[in-house]
């Protein structure tokens, strides 16, 4: 039986990853992690270098997950970088795969996870949790996210726009994750739903990062200079 241990590594901060998450990174003889591009460094490292030792470094592996929508290209993205992945780990050493955040949640791992299941049994997998940006976010704003009986929708980037106002009618609390770009086309969604001008509402992006930003206001204030385009970035609405 061989191992592989998948770390969240959290909303980029190196200080928010959980103490078994650094021993199991700090311990890897081998590094591998998810980037967009071929030439593009992987965020999920970027967060961990400082807790490397640089004088035993893990052999690093970047594996390329490109920004598509085409079934076909991801499927063979998926079983490609599985492949790379499982052969690593045969190799007999410590193997780490990196993500941010949470594994389970909006996670390239959860491809790899299922690949690896299916064709690859004899690979012992240990998954090991990370905080999420959005209960990052919610302490640095100071938001109850959910509170009683109150529900609430996690959104993730690129919306049917159709079927987030339907869940907005039915939310006591709205949270859309990643990508900044499409922000501003929820606003009169969410006052159609029932948001009222009072409702909490916060921004931010870069979180855990010397970039960081966090804006909490009503949703009466916000205007055309309050949002973001950046691709990392969570904004917050909640009734009151």
């Amino acid at each position: 039986m061989h191992d592989l241990i998948c770390v969240g590594c959290g909303p980029g901060d190196p200080e928010l990853l959980t103490v078994k998450g650094v021993k199991a990174i700090q311990d890897a003889e081998i590094i591998a992690c998810p980037t967009a591009k071929e030439d593009k460094p992987s965020i999920a490292l970027s967060v961990v270098e400082s807790l490397l030792d640089k004088s035993k470094m893990p052999e690093i592996v970047n594996l390329v997950f490109p920004m598509v929508k085409d079934k076909d290209t991801l499927e063979t993205t998926w079983e490609k970088n599985t492949k790379i992945l499982a052969n690593k780990v045969m190799e007999g050493k410590k193997v780490v795969y990196l993500t941010v955040g949470d594994p389970y949640l909006y996670s390239t791992w959860i491809y790899l996870h299922r690949e690896l299941q299916t064709k690859y049994p004899n690979i012992k997998i240990n998954v090991i949790p990370g905080i999420v940006s959005m209960f990052t976010f919610a302490s640095k704003a100071g938001i109850s996210l959910a509170e009683g009986a109150e529900t609430m929708a996690v959104i993730p980037s690129c919306y049917d726009l159709s079927r987030v106002k339907e869940t907005a009618r039915n939310c006591d609390t709205m949270i859309f994750l990643k990508d900044g770009r499409y922000f501003d086309q929820v606003i009169k969604l969410l006052k159609e739903a029932g948001f009222s001008d009072n409702s909490i509402f916060a921004i931010g992006q870069d979180l855990g990062t010397p970039n960081e930003i966090v804006r909490k206001m009503t949703l009466g204030e916000v205007n055309e200079n309050t949002m973001t385009t950046k691709y990392f970035s969570i904004m917050v609405v909640k009734r009151v």
